[in-house]
């Protein structure tokens, strides 16, 4: 496969020429800690952007198997990997040019944990699919901007958010066991003839409608009342006590932004996990579960 200086050749003999003339890039090149795939090249500046990837072997990024070897951490150690690698490209990439040029991005992300395929793990390697914006005057090529972009912030950020010691270690660890509990309370949901569970302390409002994350201001955390007040003695976490909503009809009355719809949008969104600190991580709902407007 090409190395990295027969990258940075052809795009400065690149430099200049029509948009398209970047198709001559697509192949792979290995760099000393990683190969950078090029899977397609945009036909445009203004186009939907590239498709690249980025893989990294196993013994060079080097997470510890614990933080894998189950479907349920694997998918949070995905997810947790997504966000570091989009956050750290947000931050590294800039306008380059007309078009999406210079841009660096992956998956959206919300605050549900969810799996992707913008992040795969596995003992041998650990690979990132994104996508890149390569850098044009108009409809010309800026051979020596993409030669930024693709050799100088892409191992950067391949340095900075897929090596193991490079990251939280304790962030990483708190992801994975969040969404390991989430996941095993939600599966005795049916053994406790329960359908829903909502913890004590939860933080259930958002900032608005638009904005999905927890307020913060003048929040009142939840409580349970005493007559449906459970404990679950998670893996991870230890005992955590709530509310279960028992199977059956249960009937929430109260006053006008008493909280009723807000407990039962957290609810609804708690057949999903969702990242620590959210405030709902540990609302779990029965997967079967769905939202019924009219019936």
């Amino acid at each position: 496969m090409p190395n990295p200086e027969r990258l940075r050749q052809q795009l400065l003999q690149l430099d200049g020429r029509g948009y398209k003339a970047y198709h001559d890039i697509q192949e792979s090149y290995v760099f000393s800690e990683f190969t950078l795939l090029i899977d397609r090249i945009q036909g445009d500046p203004f186009a939907a952007p590239s498709h690249f990837r980025v893989q990294v072997a196993g013994k060079v990024a080097k997470f510890p198997r614990q933080l894998y070897q189950t479907r349920s951490r694997e998918i949070a150690l995905r997810d947790y990997l997504t966000r570091q690698f989009d956050a750290t490209a947000h931050q590294i990439s800039r306008r380059r040019g007309t078009g999406n040029g210079g841009l660096i991005a992956t998956a959206r992300i919300g605050q549900e944990v969810l799996e992707r395929t913008s992040v795969l793990v596995s003992d041998e390697r650990v690979e990132v699919r994104f996508v890149v914006g390569l850098p044009a005057g108009g409809r010309r090529i800026l051979g020596h901007q993409a030669v930024e972009m693709l050799l100088e912030d892409i191992p950067q950020l391949v340095d900075q958010t897929l090596h193991y010691d490079r990251l939280d270690a304790q962030a990483i660890q708190r992801h994975v066991e969040m969404v390991e509990d989430a996941d095993w309370m939600r599966q005795q949901l049916v053994e406790k003839g329960l359908v829903a569970f909502i913890p004590d302390g939860a933080i259930l409002p958002r900032r608005s409608g638009v904005d999905a994350r927890p307020l913060l201001d003048k929040v009142v955390a939840f409580q349970s009342p005493d007559s449906l007040k459970v404990e679950f003695n998670c893996p991870n976490q230890g005992l955590i006590s709530g509310m279960g909503v028992p199977a059956g009809v249960t009937l929430i009355v109260g006053g006008g932004y008493h909280g009723k719809s807000t407990l039962l949008k957290a609810m609804e969104l708690g057949v999903y996990n969702h990242i620590p600190h959210d405030g709902r991580e540990l609302v779990v709902t029965h997967r079967a579960a769905v939202k019924i407007r009219a019936e």
